[in-house]
Parts: C-alpha cells; sequence; structure tokens
C-alpha cells in the first residue's frame, strides 16, 4: 500500500488537460464547416454549445462532489475518465451539429470531476502548502495547454476529426493508469456519514459558502473571474476573424500561453504566495489579468497580441491564492462540497458567459445600424469584469494578514519534497 501522493493526481489531471487541448483548435472550425463557413453564425451555435457545457456543469459538479465526499475521490475519478473517453467517441463520429452538441452534453457531465481532482488535493496537502499544490495543479493544465493544442493543431490539419479520436484514446488511457495506480486519498473515517440530495443540489453546495463571510466573498470573486475566464470561447473564432490564423496557428499560440502558463503556476505562485501572502498574490494576479485582456481587445496584429499572453498567464496567481484562502475554512469531509460550489458558481458563469461574450463579439462584426466596427469587445468587456472582481478581492480579504506565516521548512521544499511518495508499513 502506498500513501496517496500528489504526483498520482497530477498525472490524471495531465492526461485529461492534453486530451481536452487536442480538440480546442479543432472543434470550433468543425462548427464552422457545419454552418457553411459563416462565422457570426458559428459563434452563436458555438455559444450554444457552451451554454449547454454549462448546464451540465452547474447540475452534476456538486452531486460529484458530494458523492467524492461519501464513497471518496477515487471511484469518481474513474468514472468520469470513461466517461470523457465515450464523449469524445461521440465528437469524432458526428454526422451534425444535433450530435455534436450531444458529445458537449455528456462532456459537461464528464468533466464535472475535476473538483473532485481538487478535493484530492486538499486532502494530501497540508494547508500552509495549498496554494502551491493548487498552483501546480494549474501547472498539469498548463504543460496540456502545451502539448494538446499544437498537437490538435497539426493534427487537424490532415483531419477535423483525428484529434477527438486522440483524445479519447488519452482519457481512456488515464482510465486505465488510474484504475491501476491512483490510490484513495480520504480515509473512511473522514468521509460524510450519508449522501444528502440537499448538499447535492447546485443551490444547496452554495449553502456551504454561507458559513463563513470570507468565504462567500471569495466566492463571488472566483464567479467574476469564472466569468471574464468565458471570453476565451471566442480565441479561435477571434483569431480567424481578424488575424487570419489556420488551425496551426491556433495550435502554435495556445502552445505559447501554455508554455507560459506553466511557468507561472509551477515556478512563481508558491515562490509569490511565501513572499507576499495569498492576498497581495491574488490581487496581482487579478490586475495582471486585466492589464492582458485590455491589451488582447487592442491588438491589430499577432504579435501584438502575442504580447499579452504573459500578462494572461501572470492572471494563473490569483486562483491558487483563492483556493489557498478557502480550503482551511471547511472540514476534511467538506472538501469536495467546497469545490463543487465553487464548480458550481463556474456552472453560473459558463450560463452567462459563453452567450455573452459570442454574442458581443458576433454584434461587433455584423456592422448594421450601429456601424460599429469593434471586433475587440468582448476582450474589453472581460477586463472590465476583472477589474471589478480586484475591488471586490480588495475589500473582502482587508482583515487578512499580508503574509500567512507557514513553517519554515515549507518554504525552501519544492514540488518533489512538498509532495512525497512514501511506503507505509
Amino acid at each position: 500500500m502506498r500513501k496517496p501522493a500528489f504526483v498520482f493526481i497530477f498525472i490524471a489531471i495531465l492526461l485529461d488537460m492534453l486530451a481536452i487541448g487536442i480538440i480546442i483548435p479543432v472543434l470550433p472550425q468543425l462548427v464552422l464547416n457545419f454552418t457553411g463557413g459563416d462565422t457570426a453564425h458559428a459563434a452563436q451555435y458555438f455559444g450554444a454549445f457552451g451554454t449547454i457545457f454549462a448546464v451540465m456543469q452547474f447540475v452534476a459538479a456538486p452531486v460529484m462532489g458530494v458523492l467524492s465526499d461519501r464513497y471518496g475521490r477515487r471511484p469518481v475519478i474513474l468514472v468520469s475518465c470513461f466517461g470523457m473517453g465515450l464523449d469524445y467517441i461521440i465528437m469524432a463520429l458526428a454526422p451534425s451539429l444535433g450530435i455534436l452538441f450531444l458529445g458537449r452534453l455528456v462532456s459537461g457531465i464528464t468533466a464535472a470531476s475535476l473538483p473532485t481532482a481538487y478535493a484530492y488535493t486538499a486532502d494530501v496537502t497540508p494547508a500552509e502548502k495549498r496554494a502551491g499544490a493548487f498552483a501546480l495543479i494549474g501547472g498539469a493544465f498548463g504543460l496540456g495547454f502545451i502539448i494538446g493544442p499544437a498537437a490538435g493543431g497539426f493534427l487537424g490539419a490532415f483531419s477535423l476529426r483525428l484529434p477527438f479520436w486522440i483524445a479519447a484514446g488519452l482519457c481512456i488511457a488515464n482510465a486505465l493508469y488510474g484504475l491501476f495506480v491512483l490510490p484513495e486519498s480520504l480515509g473512511r473515517e473522514n468521509r460524510s456519514k450519508t449522501f444528502e440530495w440537499k448538499r447535492a443540489n447546485p443551490i444547496g453546495s452554495l449553502r456551504l459558502l454561507k458559513t463563513h463571510a470570507t468565504l462567500v466573498g471569495l466566492g463571488a470573486v472566483m464567479f467574476l473571474a469564472y466569468l471574464a475566464h468565458q471570453v476565451f470561447e471566442v480565441w479561435v473564432l477571434y483569431g480567424h476573424y481578424r488575424y487570419a490564423w489556420d488551425s496551426k496557428t491556433v495550435g502554435l499560440t495556445l502552445a505559447i500561453v501554455g508554455v507560459c502558463s506553466s511557468v507561472v503556476q509551477m515556478g512563481l505562485v508558491q515562490p509569490s504566495v511565501s513572499r507576499f501572502g495569498e492576498r497581495r498574490t491574488l490581487l496581482a494576479g487579478l490586475v495582471f489579468g486585466a492589464l492582458g485582456f485590455t491589451l488582447f481587445a487592442a491588438a491589430t496584429t499577432t504579435t501584438i497580441f502575442w504580447f499579452g499572453i504573459p500578462l494572461i498567464c501572470l492572471w494563473g496567481l490569483a486562483t491558487p491564492s483563492i483556493q489557498g484562502l478557502m480550503s482551511p475554512l471547511v472540514s476534511a469531509s467538506e472538501q469536495g462540497q467546497l469545490q463543487g460550489a465553487l464548480t458550481s458558481t463556474r456552472g453560473i458563469a459558463q450560463l452567462i458567459g459563453p452567450g455573452l461574450f459570442t454574442l458581443t463579439f458576433a454584434f461587433f462584426i455584423a456592422g448594421g445600424a450601429h456601424q460599429l466596427l469593434l471586433p475587440g469587445a468582448p476582450y474589453y468587456l472581460a477586463a472590465l469584469i476583472i477589474a471589478g472582481a480586484v475591488g471586490l478581492a480588495a475589500y473582502v480579504t482587508r482583515g487578512i494578514p499580508a503574509r500567512r506565516i507557514a513553517p519554515p521548512e515549507a518554504e525552501a521544499l519544492g514540488p518533489a519534497e512538498l509532495f512525497p511518495i512514501e511506503d507505509a508499513p
């Protein structure tokens, strides 16, 4: 038997993100093909796809979180991985927008296990080290987006369907890896005694945030951050429309995002939290995000757009800091519910965001009576939302010490020492 260790969940998340990253460059173009090349209509359909994904996340995430609190993290993660593989097979075979829509519905359910992965991380990590651990999970996301979109863009040049088959294979491989390697992280003594629908439904899961004033405020900050993040729904369509990107350019651009994100998540978050504290790191990350979106909106060339990528990736300082502030405020048997509640807030943002940003994009590129052509409008809107999050975060964290003191040895340790694999007697 092995003690639960961070490395297992890191690899599982990495494989999931590789699968997701592979289809990013080609899914919007597949939708574009189904609409006969009409970018404005494709944006509207793509917004609907994002909305159904969000509805499923909103409903399924709290259920997954509470199930993991009751029965353990491992079975929830395994079922999800197999489900994601099925989802990509459905999309690989989709002969119409309707079947592709069904695939997004399935993916909304299966991807709802990501909060369980965060709860797993909280299970195996001391409170003072969780911001760094959540950042390394973010690093797994970044690594997935280094390799995945680049591979997806390359494979998509041969066939728009091929990346979906590769993604399905990765998900199934991930499930098999977890089946034989992934240990359970939540001991029976720390599990919830019963499964309660009043905690598992989306509204019930959000009640957990009301148990502490700081949780409510930080939950609202997370909601604004999730809402602004939905602007990436127009990333590919925006690049295609404004800069004439092809699938290879999309893949290269997202690979640059992945590199920068990995550097921030795996190299800057923990040192920043150790030196400046979670509050200052959170505020700095949000400011960088607002600046990055503003540059995206104003960029007239691909080169200028690329200069905004490091700023956007520095936005990644914020989320692990929020998670690090929130996680110690709930018990071990509520970590899954907390992550489910946060995913419910993301689900609400995903209900609003895809339509908000895709319709904004469609409106400002369609011309018409208003005669205002402003393709960068969605990114200007995202910058305003993040600016609001900065003010709210500063207010709700005003009573938190500038720097949380952790044990001296924690600051000197790297990822390998923070999350060892130890043999139990």
